[in-house]
Parts: structure tokens; C-alpha cells; sequence
């Protein structure tokens, strides 16, 4: 009697939770649950699992770049510039001996050109070049910083670079470019030839000469897009607290956001990221006309500043505001007080699919692990009253 009670006992509770589908495993494998602790209610993976149209996408955190770690996971370049710059990159030692890379006591990441030395005519001013250890094909790169280089015949950029010798095989993203006095920044992409801007496209951000991004022509120019906002480069970048550079390389092209200070969207600072509720990108290379992995592939991430050389050295005196010829400016050290970087912390995210019709998944894995501990104590009952 006793065990006819609990198998239909058993038979009824499996009745009852067979409704709930489990969550696909790649969801699960993905989200990287914990098994054995205490399900959270309100924490963020607990947000972060929950959805509601299949196969929709979710952004998770790969690698933080910040704090008094950050140079751990990069290398100093020290060869010479390739873009001609009248500059000397440091190797780590004499960076970091030199004050030309630290990170101060409340973690800010500093990076800077030498502001300190005077030079005779023709020596090249000493500054740094860092690439990540780790190469990525596709991500969410999200950078915070306070500021970024700037003055007349300061050259800084934060971009990415393909891993092969041969450029522009695996391509270059300029994320952040400018030069002298800039107000605007510009975002550049350089490839083999097969790659153009789509005009009009799907951006805020104006184009900047030709729309082939064919790097082996046009003075390996590549193809830009200015940033509209006069706060996305330069003084008034600095001036107004920096903000946020994001850029989104998936299935769909590859996009650049800059925030300013005050306008940061939520999800970026909760940690959840979700690129589909922000505001039109600055800019933005399509898919529908450039392969984003055909012609993208194996970029480390680059930060550097430089001087003068092809671009700020050819502009330079055409530039308003900036006297005399470049050579004779570099010689100043108090010319390059505002020639660094000051990064809060470079985040990257990988993209992953969940692929079903999954509505909640944590409250559904939640019960079929009851459902499991549940069974499994009455068919104990049953083995113990038989």
C-alpha cells in the first residue's frame, strides 16, 4: 500500500514539472552557472540568463584589462614607427622608470609621451606603444577613460591591428585617431582591397573622403568616419570627464559608440551590455559591403602616441594654432602636457547565442534541479517501505 502510494506520488510530481523544458545546455555551458550554491534571486547572472525571443544574443565578459595588473597582460613596443613619427617607443622598464606608464593608487591606467625633456633638433621624443597579449576575432570592446592625448603635433590612437606581417592583411580598426587640435574623432578602417562604406549608412558620424577601404591605395588612408560630437576628441574631450569608446564587431559589421560622461547607457555600467538599445553608432562598416571576419581576423589591441610622422607631421602646418614647423615644436617638453592617457579599465566581450525559446532560464534549470532532488527522496521512500 505504502509503495503504490509513493509511486503515484512520483508519477504525479513528474506530471507536474514536465511542462518545464530545460534550458538548452550551450545556454547553460555559456551562462556558466553555479551547481551546487544557493540559486540568487536578484543577482546579475540571474538578469543576465533571462530570455524571451529565441535565439537571442547576450554579450559576456571575456577579459577586464584595469587596475594595478593592466601591464601584466601587455607588450611594449619598441621598434620603429611605422607611420614615420619623430618618436623613440620605450620598452617597459624604462617606461615605467621614466614615468611614462603607470597605474596610480586608485588604479588609473596612465600612458604618456615625455613632458619633461627638452631636445636638440631632430631626436625623437620618447614615448609608449602597448599591444595586447591576446588576439580576438569579433567582440564587444568597451574602453573607459578620463583622457586622451591631444596638441598640436600629438598623434595618440587606440586601435586594433591584425596579427599578420603582411598589412593590411587581417585589417586595422581605428577606434580613436586625431591630430594637433582635433575636435572630432575619427574612426578608420584600412583592408585589402573588397571592403567600402556603405553611403548612406547606418551611422551618425560623416565620411571622410574616398568609401573603399582598400588600404594599398589612396596613401593607405583606408576609409573614416568623423564623429559628430565636437566632445569625442581633444580638449573638450578632456574637459568634460572622457567618457565611453565602444566598438561591436559581430555577424553585422563592425560599429563604434562614443558616450560622453553623462550619457553612459545603464547596461554598460551594470555590467550587461546589450548594443541593441543604444543610440545610433558614430559610425559603422556593413557587412552588406565588407566581410567583417573575411577581412578582420586576429587583431591584438594597440595603444600609442606618436609625433608628428605622416599624418600630424604632413598637417601640421596647415593646422591653426600650431606655429612654427613640427620638428622645432617637439623640442618643448611643455608642448606635450596633454600628450596621455588616463583609462579606468578596457573591458572585452564575447558574443553567445541562446538558441531556443528559453523564457527564464534559471527559474527552469532551478526546478528541474528540484525535480531531481525531489524524485530522487521518494524513490528512496519506496526502496525503504517495499
Amino acid at each position: 500500500m505504502h509503495s503504490s502510494f509513493f509511486i503515484s506520488l512520483l508519477f504525479f510530481i513528474h506530471s507536474s514539472y514536465a511542462r518545464y523544458e530545460p534550458a538548452s545546455l550551450e545556454s547553460v555551458e555559456s551562462l556558466r552557472f553555479p551547481s551546487l550554491s544557493p540559486w540568487p534571486k536578484n543577482d546579475m547572472l540571474t538578469r543576465r540568463a533571462t530570455n524571451t525571443t529565441p535565439n537571442k544574443s547576450l554579450w559576456l565578459l571575456q577579459d577586464t584589462y584595469a587596475g594595478q595588473t593592466f601591464f601584466d597582460d601587455w607588450s611594449f613596443y619598441t621598434g620603429e614607427d611605422p607611420t614615420h613619427g619623430t618618436v623613440t617607443f620605450l620598452d617597459r622598464p624604462t617606461a615605467l622608470a621614466q614615468n611614462l606608464a603607470y597605474v596610480t593608487p586608485d588604479g588609473k591606467v596612465i600612458m604618456q609621451g615625455d613632458n619633461s625633456t627638452w631636445l636638440p633638433p631632430g631626436v625623437n621624443r620618447s614615448s609608449v606603444r602597448i599591444q595586447s597579449n591576446k588576439w580576438y576575432t569579433g567582440g564587444l570592446f568597451i574602453l573607459d577613460l578620463n583622457r586622451a592625448p591631444w596638441g598640436c603635433g600629438v598623434w595618440p590612437a587606440f586601435w586594433t591591428l591584425g596579427a599578420s606581417t603582411n598589412w593590411p592583411n587581417g585589417g586595422e580598426i581605428d577606434i580613436i585617431e586625431g591630430v594637433h587640435d582635433n575636435a572630432h574623432n575619427q574612426v578608420t578602417w584600412h583592408t585589402l582591397d573588397g571592403c567600402t562604406l556603405t553611403a548612406p549608412g547606418n551611422f551618425t558620424g560623416t565620411l571622410v573622403g574616398q568609401t573603399t577601404c582598400n588600404a594599398l591605395i589612396n596613401a593607405n588612408s583606408g576609409c573614416g568616419i568623423t564623429d559628430w560630437s565636437r566632445v569625442s576628441y581633444g580638449e573638450e574631450f578632456d574637459s568634460q570627464g572622457g567618457g565611453i569608446y565602444a566598438m561591436k564587431w559581430d555577424e553585422q559589421g563592425i560599429s563604434v559608440w562614443y558616450f560622453y560622461r553623462v550619457s553612459i547607457p545603464q547596461d554598460i555600467l551594470d555590467g550587461v551590455p546589450d548594443p541593441t538599445g543604444w543610440t545610433t553608432p558614430s559610425a559603422t562598416l556593413s557587412s552588406q559591403s565588407c566581410d567583417p571576419f573575411k577581412y578582420f581576423y586576429n587583431h591584438s589591441i594597440v595603444f600609442d602616441i606618436t609625433f608628428c610622422g605622416d599624418w600630424a607631421g604632413n598637417t601640421y602646418a596647415t593646422t591653426p594654432g600650431c606655429t612654427g614647423t613640427c620638428t622645432d615644436h617637439l623640442q618643448n617638453p611643455n608642448n606635450f602636457v596633454n600628450a596621455s592617457w588616463n583609462i579606468n579599465s578596457l573591458k572585452v566581450y564575447r558574443k553567445q547565442q541562446l538558441v531556443g525559446t528559453v523564457s527564464n532560464a534559471p527559474r527552469r534549470i532551478y526546478e528541474s534541479f528540484t525535480f531531481t532532488w525531489i524524485t530522487s527522496i521518494c524513490a528512496l521512500v519506496v526502496l525503504l517501505t517495499s
